[in-house]
């Protein structure tokens, strides 16, 4: 008999689950961050949202009299709903009277490659595609510099943002890498930021103390200064549960959201961390595109005597395209590279996907530890020439968002 645990995929094609089949003779731990179960939000619960601001006056009353609107939204790297989001702020900007042909939306890529039409109407609907234009933001051209920041950034933004009298930014906050957590100003810069600007931000100097701390991570207050210099006028800001449905949802000026949204997310994302386990599988969902943030969350609960990592990185579209950190043939790579580094205990990291995708599998570094696999079969009788009866295992089921803390 073996065990099964089932675990998110496929954000954007029809979400299921992969059953993830194991010996019954080995311990398993599956680690959930505290909010997995928490249900979706239903649309009154979103109505309410947006009826009831942080910091600010509704939308149809702040966009009274105003002549052009640009509504921001996060790419396919982020599995935030934005379709069960924009009909309810469409709502309130007819309510204050503004005509379709002054609203246009831009996905916020930042540096990763533009979306297609067939992204557009999974991320937005295909209502919102018939009465409105969807642009790619261009971080290479048409930026205009709006100043500035006390860490020397020079913010350079979309000119069509900046053409427009009233902004509003869509997305998730989910714990973070670089910046601890996502969301905030991350819509303005790098999201609609150029190349140049980002290239700025991402260079400022993080140690590692600096990198996990939220209050003094300068890469972060770099993003919202930025974005202070541009001006959002309605963030709106989601929490997702286990399956990438919206859990929770904060409406209002962009300071007191984004703080309220933090506040959430540390505790709706904390999961406690497993301890000595000679095999953890890492599960990547929402952000499946970028599957080498599982990785951070693995490596830590191996046993230092040894162990591997599992990453299920299951993305038929591939990794995604990312002019800053991304990989362009085996002597060309970006600014900065992929790089997973593999500490010395982890003796494989085993990528997992069904759709294989060699130039993809280069986020995850060349070294002789990584091992590709395309079926599930082949890792399991992998993992048992290396690991007897009673292996200790732990399974992250949302391992690219959840965070210890």
């Amino acid at each position: 008999m073996a065990k099964i645990i089932k675990v998110p995929q496929l954000p954007w094609h029809g979400t299921k689950a992969f059953e993830v089949s194991l010996p019954d003779t080995w311990e398993i731990e599956v680690c959930h961050m505290s909010g997995y179960n928490r249900p979706a939000m239903t649309e009154d619960q979103i109505r309410a949202s947006m009826l009831q601001p942080i910091g600010t006056s509704r939308i149809k009353e702040l966009a009274r009299g105003k002549n052009e609107i640009v509504i921001l939204f996060d790419d396919m790297a982020r599995v935030t709903r934005a379709a069960q989001i924009v009909p309810f702020i469409l709502e309130e900007l007819a309510e204050a009277g503004i005509p379709d042909h002054k609203i246009r939306l831009i996905a916020a890529t930042g540096t990763h490659g533009a979306m297609s039409r067939i992204d557009f109407a999974k991320k937005l609907g295909e209502e919102t595609l018939k009465r409105f234009p969807v642009y790619n933001h261009n971080p290479f051209d048409h930026c205009t510099c709006v100043g500035t920041t006390s860490y020397g950034t020079k913010v350079f933004i979309n000119a069509e943002v900046m053409n427009c009298d009233f902004k509003i930014a869509i997305g998730s906050i989910t714990p973070h890498p670089i910046t601890v957590f996502s969301g905030g100003g991350k819509n303005i810069l790098p999201g609609v930021a150029s190349f140049e600007t980002i290239l700025t931000n991402h260079s400022l100097p993080l140690d590692e103390q600096t990198r996990r701390n939220y209050d003094t991570n300068i890469v972060r207050l770099d993003i919202e200064e930025g974005a202070k210099l541009v001006g959002v006028d309605v963030l709106v800001e989601g929490i997702v549960n286990l399956w990438g449905e919206t859990a929770a949802m904060f409406v209002g000026a962009l300071e007191p959201t984004h703080a309220a949204a933090v506040q959430e997310a540390k505790t709706h994302y904390l999961t406690p961390q497993a301890q000595d386990k000679e095999i953890v599988i890492a599960n990547t969902f929402a952000k499946v595109r970028e599957s080498a943030m599982g990785t951070r969350i693995a490596f830590p609960s191996v046993s230092q005597k040894g162990g591997d990592v599992v990453l299920i990185r299951n993305a038929p579209e591939g990794q995604i395209v990312h002019y800053l950190f991304g990989k362009f043939g085996r002597t060309i790579k970006s600014r900065f590279g992929p790089k997973v580094n593999i500490p010395p205990h982890i003796n494989h990291l085993i990528s997992f996907t069904e759709y294989p995708d060699m130039a993809g599998a280069g986020s995850l570094g060349d070294s002789a530890k990584v091992l590709l696999m395309n079926r599930w079969s082949d890792i399991l009788e992998t993992l048992q020439k290396f690991h007897g009866e009673n292996t200790a295992v732990a399974i992250y089921p949302n391992a690219d968002i959840q965070y210890f803390g």
